[in-house]
């Protein structure tokens, strides 16, 4: 840096400071209030405000996600800061594809709505998801920044994502993030990565985005700007640090002690923003924060798992827990804490990864991941075998659905693929989705639902058209606030009428037939409502008959969607033969069958609860 002093411009991530910690962002009237002090900081020139799972959350704390955009940028884009979204290129802002005139549709509102940049990334940084996403951005105004998901192997070299940000500037992009998800980006690589970029691209802006979560995004970020970064995404306090983003007085200190331009902070600013954000902690945030998620961890090195993906698992690990122990406790075996299953999942993700063709550990691969490794983990446990259930979104990115994989798939996952029939596409994954908008159109319609200002709201029942029917019919709202109150009973944050410990949830019989109740007190609310569901029963047969019995515990489909078609008695079943589907971890697992007959009974009704080891199908 001697003989010149080049500036660098921060980005606040406040999005992503929150989904990277835990499960939720703060609600309208919060973010409202939060906005005036990040502008008084005076020091961002950018500030992530949407994208992501932005709008589903405000659809399950059943608010408008359109009002949330705009009420929210607003106040940036009056003070001259840029504001900027995250989407995933062929998931738009959810976790499974989108098609295309709704992918569209999606840059016009958002850009209406107050965001000027679309950092746009693809899972398996595959060039051809992105290319509409760049098309689309700049044809609704925005600008389009393209992401390079980062991960380590010996496939992803810098030379890799040099070619790479290459092949996305060549479709239409105009800007490049280094998107180090997981903060696993050696600092050394990253550096040499970034000038690689810059002397072949002299004049784009480059944006450093790294999590800290196993300790090298502070150098990382020193040698991204050392290297020509134009722009650096910090987190700050109460939020950084863990699977969150380096702290900006950190970052800030570090860039101007090297010799940079950084624009200075008003710390009386500074210190509102972190007394408001503590505050919406307090408030009722941090029951979806686990405290683990606020610490760095180099265990995180070796299976590379996201910050972003962290905040969510350590929430859904506590289930998966508890079914675990279960089963452990029925088989007179030791239960497991939740650091033994975890140090077993990371091990387990290090196994999975290459076997499944090194997709980059983002969203939603890195889900599909950590989910087919949970799996095994949680099959080996019980003395079965790796593979026996991978989750049907996992299968899609198997064979080619969401575009080709770096890697080779391993020989054993090949070999089921082939048991199973599943065909292999090489085609562009775009064309699987046909558009949707005048299906929408048309419900809506029929609902008496407005299309809103510059089809925002059709845009958002296009998009996540189960939350936009829960959001619409009040079911949203209702739900988030008894999952508020069960976890304030449960952390005993004032527990009411004292009965936080008492069960919620019984299994009566009568008469032979087992009944699943959920149980209310007085100033609690019940398990969900107070329906009473009917469980699997023993069936009474004369010996000869065996059954199948579901896998995991979970919600049981005949189907996975309206197009196929349900077993039905009667009906000759193969060992290997997918029968039916749980859903369970979010997603839609296939239950293959390890046993041959013919269906005599349907013992479970399409959309109810089971656990582990229920009945589900008499074969004869």
């Amino acid at each position: 840096m001697v003989g010149r002093r080049k500036e660098i411009k921060l980005a606040l991530v406040y999005r992503d400071m929150w989904q990277s910690s835990g499960k939720y962002v703060p609600r309208i009237d919060q973010l409202v209030r939060v906005a005036q002090p990040i502008i008084d900081m005076g020091c961002f020139d950018r500030v992530e405000t949407n994208g992501g799972g932005f709008e589903q959350v405000n659809l399950l704390f059943g608010q408008n996600p359109n009002t949330a955009v705009r009420q929210w940028t607003q106040p940036f884009n009056d003070a001259g800061i840029q504001t900027q979204m995250l989407e995933r290129g062929l998931n738009g802002i959810r976790m499974s594809p989108v098609p295309a005139d709704v992918r569209r549709l999606m840059f016009k509102v958002k850009k209406l709505q107050g965001t000027d940049i679309s950092r746009s990334f693809d899972g398996l940084n595959n060039p051809q998801n992105l290319e509409l996403s760049f098309k689309y951005a700049k044809e609704g105004g925005m600008i389009a920044q393209a992401a390079l998901s980062l991960t380590y192997s010996k496939l992803h070299t810098v030379d890799y994502y040099i070619n790479l940000a290459d092949a996305y500037l060549e479709l239409g992009a105009e800007e490049i993030c280094i998107k180090d998800m997981a903060g696993i980006g050696r600092p050394d690589s990253i550096g040499k990565l970034v000038k690689g970029i810059r002397e072949r691209h002299p004049d784009i802006i480059i944006q450093y985005h790294g999590h800290s979560t196993p300790g090298f995004s502070v150098a990382s970020s020193l040698e991204a700007a050392r290297n020509g970064a134009d722009i650096i995404d910090v987190g700050m306090e109460p939020l950084s640090w863990g699977t969150g983003h380096a702290d900006l007085l950190t970052i800030h200190a570090m860039l101007e002690d090297a010799g940079f331009v950084v624009k200075d902070i008003n710390m009386d600013a500074y210190m509102q923003v972190r007394k408001l954000s503590q505050e919406f902690i307090d408030d009722f945030l941090g029951l979806y924060i686990n405290p683990k998620n606020r610490f760095m961890n180099s265990l995180l090195i070796g299976p590379g798992l996201p910050g972003g993906m962290m905040g969510s698992l350590m929430a859904d690990l506590e289930s998966n827990l508890s079914s675990v122990n279960k089963w452990l406790d029925k088989n007179g075996k030791e239960k497991m804490t939740q650091d033994e299953l975890l140090i077993k999942l990371f091990e387990e993700v290090k196994y999975v990864w290459p076997r499944l063709g090194y997709p980059p550990l983002v969203t939603p691969f890195s889900q599909y991941v950590k989910n087919a490794s949970l799996m095994n983990v949680m099959q080996l446990i019980k003395g079965r075998e790796r593979w026996s259930m991978i989750d049907e979104s996992t299968w899609g990115m198997i064979t080619g659905k969401s575009g080709k994989l770096l890697g080779p798939l391993d020989a054993k996952i090949l070999e089921l693929a082939k048991q199973q029939d599943r065909e292999f596409y090489t085609g562009k994954p775009q064309d699987l989705y046909a558009d949707e908008l005048d299906l929408y159109r048309e419900k809506m319609k029929e609902q008496g639902w407005a299309h809103g200002q510059d089809d925002e709201e059709l845009l958002e029942y296009a998009m996540h058209p189960k939350q936009y029917e829960d959001f619409k019919s009040g079911k949203a709202a209702q739900s988030f606030q008894e999952d508020i109150t069960k976890r304030r009973n449960k952390a005993n944050l004032p527990a009411q009428g004292g009965v936080a410990d008492l069960p919620t949830e019984m299994t009566i019989d009568v008469g032979g037939s087992k009944y699943k109740v959920n149980v209310s007190y007085p100033g609690t609310v019940a398990g969900s409502d107070s329906s009473i569901s009917k469980t699997a029963s023993p069936a009474m047969d004369d010996g000869s008959a065996v059954y199948i019995l579901a896998p995991l515990e979970g919600k049981f489909y005949l189907t996975k969607d309206n197009s196929d078609s349900a077993i039905k008695e009667g009906d000759k079943i193969n060992v290997g033969d997918t029968i039916a589907y749980i859903e369970s971890m979010k997603v839609i697992n296939a239950i293959v069958s390890d046993k041959a007959g013919t269906v005599s009974k349907i013992l479970i009704s399409h959309g109810e609860e089971v656990d582990e080891d229920d009945q589900i199908i008499k074969l004869v």
